[in-house]
C-alpha cells in the first residue's frame, strides 16, 4: 500500500508545490543530460597566466572543469519550453516532452475536417503554454538560488544523482520527496482518487472524441493541452 499512499500524497499537493517539485525534477534531468554529452571529453584546459616568477599554467581536464559546468548551465532553463502540459497525467508526470494525448486527439479531428475551437489560433497550438513558460521562470529562479548547491554537487558529489542531492537534500521537504520517483508507464491516469482500468480509459477517450466531433469544443482548458 505504500506506493498507493505515495501517489495520493503527490496528488494532494497544490499546484504551487507541484511546480516546485516538477521544476527541480526537470532541472536536474536536463542538467545531467547536458553534462553527459561532454563527460568523456579528453580536452585539457590551460588556466591561469604565466607570471614573471615562471609559474606554469594549471592544466585541468575539461571533464572536471568549471568551464564545462558553466557551459551546461547556459540557457539550461530554455529546455523547459520543450515540455508540454499533459493534463491526463497526474502529479509531477503532468509535464513531459512531446504532444499531450488531448492535443493529439484535437489535431486528429482537425485533419478530419472537424472545426475545433480552443479560443486560440491553430498556429499557436504548439507554442509553450503560459504554465510551461512559468515553469521556465521558476527554473531560472531556482538555479540562481541554488547555484552554490549545484556547484558543490558538480565538484564533490557526482556519485549521487543531482535529483537526490539537490531536490531531496535542499529544495523539497521530506514529505514531498517520494513524488520525485514518479515515472510514466502509461497507467498513471487517476480520476477521483482511483486508477482507471485500461478499458475505461479507452472508452472515455472515445466518448470525448465523439463529443468534440459533435460540438467542436474541447472540455479542456487550452492551457492544459
Amino acid at each position: 500500500m505504500r506506493r498507493t499512499a505515495d501517489v495520493f500524497t503527490c496528488l494532494s499537493h497544490s499546484l504551487g508545490h507541484l511546480h516546485t517539485l516538477s521544476v527541480c525534477k526537470l532541472l536536474s534531468m536536463e542538467l545531467q543530460e547536458k553534462l553527459s554529452r561532454t563527460g568523456r571529453s579528453r580536452e585539457v584546459l590551460e588556466l591561469g597566466q604565466v607570471l614573471d616568477t615562471g609559474k606554469r599554467k594549471k592544466h585541468v581536464p575539461y571533464s572536471l572543469s568549471e568551464t564545462r559546468l558553466e557551459e551546461a548551465l547556459e540557457n539550461l532553463c530554455e529546455q523547459i519550453l520543450d515540455y508540454s502540459v499533459h493534463a491526463e497525467r497526474k502529479g509531477s508526470l503532468r509535464y513531459a516532452k512531446g504532444q499531450s494525448q488531448t492535443m493529439a486527439t484535437l489535431k486528429g479531428l482537425v485533419q478530419k475536417g472537424v472545426k475545433v475551437d480552443l479560443g486560440i489560433p491553430l498556429e499557436l497550438w504548439d507554442e509553450p503554454s503560459v504554465e510551461v513558460t512559468f515553469l521556465k521562470k521558476q527554473c531560472e529562479t531556482m538555479l540562481e538560488e541554488y547555484e552554490d548547491v549545484v556547484g558543490n554537487w558538480y565538484f564533490h558529489h557526482q556519485e549521487q544523482p543531482l535529483q537526490h542531492f539537490l531536490c531531496e537534500g535542499h529544495v523539497l521537504p521530506a514529505t514531498e520527496t517520494a513524488c520525485l520517483q514518479e515515472t510514466w508507464t502509461g497507467k498513471e491516469k487517476i480520476t477521483d482518487g482511483q486508477e482507471k482500468e485500461e478499458g475505461e480509459e479507452q472508452k472515455e477517450e472515445e466518448e470525448e472524441e465523439e463529443e468534440m466531433t459533435k460540438t467542436g469544443h474541447s472540455k479542456h482548458d487550452p492551457e492544459d493541452l
